[in-house]
């Protein structure tokens, strides 16, 4: 397995390896295969495709050199237009989808903690192999017949969590207890929902009920990425994950204010560390 990283992630793995540190059990990868550039590992057989959302076109544009004919790449990040902005970049016989479902950050350069238990990949039929391969190595992996439905699962709940968690700059114990947060992480994926049958997706209509009793039994102090990066001050998923439900349901004739309302005040640290006032 080879690592694309960069920065001052790149140095301390460089320097002192790969460490996660989890209630599953720590893991060191004391020499990781490293690299800055795709274009120096060679050609591969699948890519695994995790950059932050505002990166998704310039890494595509990137990886062209280590892809072969029947390279694969799997994309297993937030929000959902991923997916189509590889296939224009990469064609779509090479971008398969994918779904994951864990609550990490980088702690420190070279350092991911993963919070609570929560940790599963899904990923279409056909990729198969990739599932076979990832089951061999002891990877909690499933497959799914309808991928499309999965990808909006993990949307509807990803929308609520990082909007209720970042709007209220807490975790989701405190979320999920005050009857105020409780009802704007639940407003959300209604909204989020209610955009997915429009498109013609095929949710349950108790999936949002069904999803806030799973909420519940999530670990307290679970942190949706977009407030870990809020936090450090980094530019934020935002414009495609709140923000996407605002922009696809006014595309549709729906209504999204409670989403359109955390995105607009979310905007001002979009670019990073919230600007100076004029």
């Amino acid at each position: 397995m080879h690592f694309i990283a960069r920065g001052a992630h790149l140095r301390a793995m460089r320097e002192h390896g790969l460490r996660v540190e989890s209630g599953g059990g720590n893991v060191h990868v004391p020499k990781p295969h490293l690299h800055e550039d795709p274009s120096t590992i060679g050609k591969v057989d699948a890519v695994l495709f995790a950059v932050k959302l505002w990166d998704v076109e310039a890494a595509a544009r990137k990886l062209k050199p280590a892809m072969r004919a029947g390279t694969i790449v799997i994309p297993f990040q937030n929000g959902i237009e991923a997916p189509e902005i590889l296939r224009k970049h990469l064609g779509a016989k090479h971008v398969e989808t994918g779904v994951a479902y864990i609550a990490t950050s980088i702690s420190a350069p070279g350092v991911i903690t993963h919070t609570g238990a929560m940790q599963r990949l899904q990923v279409g039929v056909a990729a198969k192999d990739f599932a076979a391969a990832c089951k061999a190595a002891g990877i909690n992996i499933e497959l799914t017949e309808d991928i499309e439905r999965a990808r909006w699962e993990k949307f509807v709940f990803l929308v609520g969590i990082s909007s209720a968690t970042a709007l209220a700059r807490a975790s989701l114990g405190t979320v999920r207890s005050d009857p105020d947060l409780r009802w704007l992480l639940e407003q959300s994926m209604r909204e989020t929902w209610r955009l997915a049958k429009r498109r013609g997706v095929a949710l349950p209509e108790d999936f949002v009920d069904a999803r806030m009793k799973h909420v519940d039994g999530l670990h307290p102090d679970m942190k949706a990425s977009l407030l870990h990066d809020l936090q450090a001050g980094k530019p934020l998923e935002a414009p495609w994950l709140c923000g996407a439900v605002a922009r696809m349901s006014a595309e549709l004739g729906l209504d999204a204010p409670v989403n359109r309302s955390v995105y607009a005040a979310l905007r001002p640290y979009v670019n990073g560390s919230a600007p100076a006032a004029a």
